[in-house]
This record gives C-alpha cells, sequence and structure tokens, in this order.
C-alpha cells in the first residue's frame, strides 16, 4: 500500500513516466501545475523535465517550418517560464533549445557562402596585404564584435583607426596622412579627408574613416548578426521550409539529455586539482555534486571537512548526508541547492567517514569563528547569473563574507546548465521565502500575533565573494563568464 501510494504522488518521477503516453498539451499543462505547486523544484530536476518536455514538442512538431518550429517553442519556454520565474533552469534550457535550432540551420547553410557575390559582395582578394578576415568565432557580446572592419580594397591601403600608419607594397618610406585643409596650410588639395582631435566639433557631419562599416554593429545600436553567429528571424522564415531539421534538433536534445547526467561527474573529475592533503575545507547544504566533489577528492587525499547543518531549511538533510551519504528520502526540506531527484537518480553515496575522512558538523552561528581555521569554502548553487553572482542556499552569502574577511578563497561547484543569461537587476526578487513555522512554530510562540517571521530559502551572493566556478567545462573566474554565456546562448534568444 505505501509503494502504490508514493509511485502516484505528483513529482519529476511521475511527470516523466506519463510523459510517454500523455498528449503534448496535457504534460505541459502539468508541469505548469507541478512548477507553481512546488512539486518539481531545484535545478537540476526542472532542467530534466524541461528537456524531456522539449524533445516531445520537437517530435510532435508538424511540418518542415523552422521559424513555426521556434516560435512553437518559445511559446511553451514562455508558459513554463512564467509559471515559475525563479527555476532559471528552466529558461536556460529553453534558450539552448533554441539555439540549437539555430546552429541546425546555420550547419545546413553553411554550402551557400558562395553566393555572397551575388547580393553584391566582391570577393576576397589575393593581394597579401589585404586584411584577413575576422573568424566566426568572435562573440556578439565582445567588443572584438562591435570593433571588427571589413578589409579594404585592394588598392587603397589607407589606415584603419585614427593614427595609424600605412605601409606600401614597395620600399618607399612611410607617409602619415596629411592633417584636415582647415587647420593647416600645407594639406594637399585632393588628399584624403582625415578626421582627427582638431576637428572632431568642427566637422560634425564628416564622415569617419574610423566608423562602422556596412554589415557591422556599433556598440550604441543593437547588434546586427553574423551569418555565421546567429540567424535572425527573418533568415529562418527565408530558410524555412528547405528541409527537415527535426533529426538533427532532437539528436541535440539528447545531447543535453547526456551533459545532465555527466554534470556531476565532470565536476567530481576536478576535485583533485583543488583539495589538497591535510587541508580543512568547510561546505554548505546537503547538495550531491558537493558530496560527489569530496568522495573523488578522498580516495588520494586526507582532509578535514566542516559541514555547516544549514538551519532550518537543510539541516535535515545535512545530517543524513553526513551519517548515511545522502539525503533522508521521503523529506521536502526546501533547500534551493539538492542537485538529484532520489527517485529518479538513485544514487547512494557512502558517508565520508567510511572514506577515512574527519567529518565535523557546526551551526550557521560558528562559521565565523571556526573561519580562521578553515583553507578552502566549497558552495553549491542554485543558479549562476550572468555577472558572476549567484543564488544559492540561505546562508551561502554569510559564510561567502566571512571568509572574505578571512582570506578564504571560496569555490563554487556549478552546471553550465544554472548558468542563466540575465543580470541581477533586482535582487529582492531573486529570493525565495519559505514556511515561518520552521523558524518560530506557531504552538511555541507567544507572540507570533505580534510580530513578522520570515523564513528566506536562497541566498544572493556577489560575484566579489567568489574566486572560482568549477563546472562541467573546468574552473572560470567570474569575470569569464560572460564568455560562456556567449557560446552557449545566442542574443535573440536571451529574451523569451
Amino acid at each position: 500500500m505505501p509503494s502504490s501510494t508514493a509511485s502516484i504522488t505528483p513529482g519529476l518521477p511521475s511527470f516523466l513516466r506519463t510523459l510517454k503516453t500523455s498528449p503534448v498539451e496535457s504534460s505541459i499543462e502539468q508541469f505548469i501545475s507541478l512548477l507553481k505547486r512546488r512539486q518539481i523544484r531545484n535545478s537540476r530536476p526542472c532542467a530534466l523535465a524541461t528537456t524531456q518536455l522539449l524533445l516531445r514538442v520537437v517530435a510532435d512538431f508538424k511540418g518542415r517550418d523552422v521559424a513555426k518550429l521556434m516560435a512553437r517553442i518559445r511559446h511553451v519556454g514562455q508558459r513554463l517560464t512564467a509559471a515559475q520565474p525563479r527555476e532559471m533552469a528552466v529558461g536556460n534550457i529553453v534558450r539552448r533549445v533554441l539555439g540549437l535550432v539555430r546552429e541546425v540551420v546555420e550547419d545546413d547553410n553553411e554550402g551557400d557562402t558562395p553566393a555572397m557575390s551575388e547580393a553584391g559582395q566582391s570577393p576576397p582578394s589575393n593581394d597579401v596585404h589585404q586584411r584577413p578576415g575576422l573568424t566566426s568565432s568572435i562573440s556578439t557580446f565582445s567588443p572584438l564584435k562591435h570593433g571588427a572592419t571589413q578589409p579594404t580594397s585592394p588598392g587603397e591601403h589607407h589606415a584603419q583607426s585614427l593614427g595609424e600608419s600605412t605601409f606600401t607594397h614597395d620600399d618607399s618610406s612611410v607617409h602619415r596622412p596629411p592633417l584636415i585643409g582647415s587647420h593647416t596650410s600645407y594639406a594637399q588639395p585632393n588628399a584624403p579627408i582625415v578626421t582627427s582631435l582638431f576637428g572632431l566639433f568642427s566637422h560634425p557631419s564628416a564622415p569617419s574613416p574610423t566608423s562602422t562599416p556596412t554589415g557591422h554593429s556599433s556598440p550604441s545600436m543593437k547588434p546586427l548578426t553574423h551569418t555565421n553567429l546567429a540567424m535572425s528571424e527573418l533568415t529562418l522564415n527565408d530558410k524555412a521550409g528547405t528541409k527537415d531539421i527535426k533529426a538533427d534538433v532532437i539528436e541535440g536534445i539528447r545531447e543535453i539529455l547526456d551533459e545532465l547526467d555527466q554534470c556531476t561527474e565532470q565536476i567530481a573529475g576536478y576535485a583533485l586539482e583543488h583539495i589538497h592533503a591535510d587541508e580543512i575545507v568547510l561546505v554548505h547544504g546537503s547538495s550531491t555534486t558537493v558530496q560527489k566533489f569530496l568522495l573523488t577528492a578522498a580516495r588520494k587525499r586526507k582532509f578535514t571537512v566542516v559541514h555547516v547543518e544549514s538551519y532550518p531549511n537543510d539541516h535535515l538533510d545535512t545530517y543524513s548526508t553526513v551519517m548515511n551519504g545522502r539525503k533522508k528520502p521521503g523529506t521536502s526540506s526546501g533547500s534551493a541547492i539538492d542537485d538529484e531527484e532520489e527517485s529518479v537518480d538513485d544514487m547512494r553515496f557512502k558517508p565520508l567517514t567510511s572514506a577515512g575522512i574527519s567529518v565535523i558538523l557546526i551551526p550557521d552561528a560558528a562559521v565565523f569563528a571556526i573561519m580562521s581555521r578553515v583553507n578552502k569554502v566549497i558552495l553549491a548553487t542554485h543558479t549562476v547569473l550572468a555577472n558572476g553572482g549567484l543564488i544559492a542556499s540561505v546562508g551561502a552569502r554569510n559564510i561567502a563574507q566571512a571568509a572574505r574577511a578571512h582570506q578564504t578563497p571560496v569555490v563554487v561547484l556549478s552546471g553550465v546548465y544554472k548558468l542563466s543569461p540575465l543580470y541581477p537587476f533586482d535582487t529582492e526578487e531573486l529570493v525565495e521565502y519559505g514556511d515561518s513555522s520552521r523558524v518560530l512554530p506557531y504552538e511555541d510562540g507567544k507572540g507570533v500575533d505580534g510580530m513578522e517571521v520570515v523564513n528566506p530559502i536562497n541566498d544572493y551572493v556577489e560575484a566579489g565573494l567568489v574566486d572560482l566556478y568549477i563546472t562541467n567545462l573546468g574552473g572560470h573566474a567570474p569575470s569569464y563568464l560572460y564568455r560562456i554565456v556567449a557560446d552557449h546562448y545566442h542574443v535573440e534568444d536571451v529574451n523569451l
């Protein structure tokens, strides 16, 4: 009887079972309901459910119109993100699937590049002095994209920027461009006009040689997309109906599923590079990603772990992780960093003590007192934002601030699927609040009616408090995350 009751409990396992047989619209509505009721929560379960749902949406799509397929995926993503905006992993997966469709379209149309000469563009010249073309690996987020210039014509070798010298093909001397005629009497009558500092305000209407050429974007304007970087909606409409790309998109979505399955193992592979012998490592919460990271290092290293109990939302799972190696089945603490769903990923890690590691459990109030003895702080995260900040379980910000005061490095473990292209313009909106009775039970509080008790579930930690991010792609500084965002998300898909 208890097993049958558990099998019909709404959650990720039941949703994945019914997803194979239920209609697509019914599955979308069911997932929206589970998100609103918080019966599917935390980054990895939400990312897994979103990926499986979008796989079904793409497989059920009829037709070969790429624009309609992207509109369908975008519409589903808008409904899912509106149901639970704080679960940013849902929007991250939607954006990655949209970018996957764009990449498939780009790969199918790579052979159309010779047709550019028919549109009025001259083919590249064989002149040795011609500036080589830019590679397509430059991101639209990078300043290099905005400052790029097109090669000059074969007969012209003027400087591309102000103050840049010009070299000719023969052995003649280096010539400097003449100044503007209005400011010197030595200017040649037929010399090309070169903008100088003296003429910036006196000739506002004169075109500058350093202005952005046609086909490139200006930093002050909305960037124009490059054909090898991001396909615009107009281009997708032009290319729609030429080829059925569903098979390639489905294969790409399955690769995202493989990434979700292997993410924890890949992060744990970097453990020996960051945890050394005889160190004291402080961890927070009951994340299985951190647990696997520590167990991998414990195979060849002997160190001490200081485990913060994370009261009042995650302390029961923390006790179970320390004693049994995993969180207690059937508990729902509301923590923001539970990476796994025990009914789906039945990964039972052995406790650290069985691996010969000394584990010390301390309350949250003792963090600052013991931080002077700690060599490294390892935190798990719920979401990583584009500016390098993160959303983690409540108490993580106090730990990071204490580590900064004692000059202790803070390392954050996070999969790439948790990295969001959004910026925290309003940090208060990112904080979720839970059951206040966990802080002050109603039966024990005599003055509950006269006070307001809040129980935040997560904290926002600034990028300046983090020293290193370890993802399934390796270790990265917080200032480098913009590059990972540019590699995984297209500009057109940031705003769903």
